[in-house]
């Protein structure tokens, strides 16, 4: 079940239902399918942007109002004839659902429609493994996939067949579904001892970072809400920007210099979505504790979107699942490039304590890094230290793991006021100034 490069497509394909389903070389045509109560056909625009980053084309939406989903089907008897006629009259090769079906609901809707089913969940994790680059985000995608795979080998129906058919028939499919099924489960337990040990290597350097008392800031938000543009914008870093959710999977890390002069780590993390699957949750929960170790947390939101309530609550849902929920925070709204001055101040009325910003122009990152200099913790211990001229290592690590409040250039020495934590303190304490000079 190892991850391999397709040379036709470039694309990362597993040998899973979830990769033989979705890896197309040219756009399917797909329809959208919404159920809920008061459902409108713009509530899928969510699902839409996914369908486009999986590679498919969406040629027609259809909605169902109702209360609760058909048990057996998702959808009424009524609606599925209509999603049948869809089907004939766009060409559509594939149906694509904005909840998580169950296998059995999978069965009898490939069996009814005779073309591919997929649930949001399955095409979130077809969107992981698509974007999933390191050896850790890799394996995590794999763990998601297939720990929802398990339980729908013998639903998936149609889909089954690309795997060498006979998985849910009689005699021998019996027996290659069977096998199919400890395969899965021995490659789960490896996957997740391996995962473990992966968790163990970023503790490590979590544990570094910790013990030289640098401050961690965790930059969080709605999948395509700017935040790996902010993260170049404020560090320089080299990571991939794109107009397209789950563009990067990989949480990457830099030091920032604050206004104040004090340095401080920044991560960039994994964007959420509403109705988040719980397999990719669980999966990445040891790069996610990245959000929740942190001192402070940048959530980014997308000033320019209609939901953009409902993305903030989505973001502060998953952050209080994975523990981070307690951690300050900075509502940071981004793209007011794309608003004008009218929206601004109804955005500003509405979210008084939101710092409004653009990491496209650069504009409102200055308050943004002011304001997380305040949130931050302080050091516990202030001192007064006379760094002899020679010790310019002392007064470059006061720079860069302290916060000096003020110096002075003496003859003896450099007088630097600051405050520091106890790794530092123990490094300066012997320079600790005379009273007379202090004064």
């Amino acid at each position: 079940m190892s991850p391999e490069r397709d040379p036709r497509t470039q694309a990362t394909t597993l040998e899973s239902p979830l990769a033989a389903t979705w890896r197309p070389r040219v756009p399917e045509k797909a329809v959208l399918v919404g159920v809920g109560p008061g459902v409108e056909a713009s509530d899928l625009d969510e699902l839409a942007a996914l369908a486009d980053s999986a590679g498919a084309e969406v040629v027609a939406r259809v909605v169902q109002s109702r209360q609760d989903p058909d048990p057996a089907t998702y959808v009424g008897k009524g609606k599925l004839e209509e999603i049948h006629r869809t089907l004939h009259e766009t060409g559509a090769e594939a149906v694509i659902l904005d909840a998580e079906l169950t296998p059995g609901q999978l069965r009898n809707l490939e069996a009814r429609l005779k073309v591919k089913v997929i649930d949001r969940t399955a095409l979130i994790l077809d969107i992981f493994a698509l974007h999933a680059r390191s050896r850790e985000g890799k394996a995590q995608v794999e763990l998601a996939q297939l720990t929802y795979l398990l339980p729908r080998l013998r639903g998936w129906g149609e889909a089954m067949s690309r795997l060498g058919g006979g998985i849910g028939t009689r005699g021998p499919g019996e027996t290659k579904l069977e096998v199919d099924r400890q395969h899965i489960r021995r490659r789960i337990a490896k996957l997740r001892r391996d995962l473990r040990e992966l968790a163990r290597t970023r503790d490590l350097k979590r544990a570094r970072r910790e013990r030289s008392g640098v401050p961690q800031i965790a930059i969080a938000g709605y999948t395509n809400a700017g935040k790996s543009t902010l993260m170049r914008a404020l560090t320089r870093a080299d990571v991939v920007v794109a107009d397209q959710l789950f563009a990067t999977l990989d949480p990457t890390t830099r030091r920032v210099r604050l206004p104040s002069g004090r340095e401080a780590t920044i991560s960039d993390t994994v964007g959420f979505v509403r109705k988040l699957p719980h397999e990719l949750v669980e999966a990445f929960r040891s790069t996610l504790e990245e959000v929740a170790r942190a001192d402070l947390v940048l959530h980014v939101a997308d000033a320019a979107s209609s939901e953009l309530e409902a993305q903030i609550e989505a973001v502060r849902t998953v952050l209080a699942e994975i523990g981070a929920g307690r951690v300050p925070e900075i509502l940071a709204l981004n793209k007011i490039d794309l608003l004008a001055p009218g929206e601004r101040d109804r955005l500003r009325e509405r979210h008084p304590e939101a710092v409004l910003i653009s990491a496209a122009t650069g504009e409102g990152l200055e308050e943004l890094l002011e304001r997380a200099a305040e949130r931050l913790p302080r050091y516990p211990v202030r001192v007064e230290v006379l760094i002899p001229h020679d010790r310019g290592d002392l007064l470059a690590l006061l720079h860069r793991e302290a916060e000096v409040l003020s110096e002075r250039a003496l003859p003896e020495g450099v007088l630097v006021r600051a405050r520091v934590g106890e790794r530092v303190h123990a490094r300066i304490a012997r320079y600790a100034a005379p009273v007379a000079v202090a004064r």
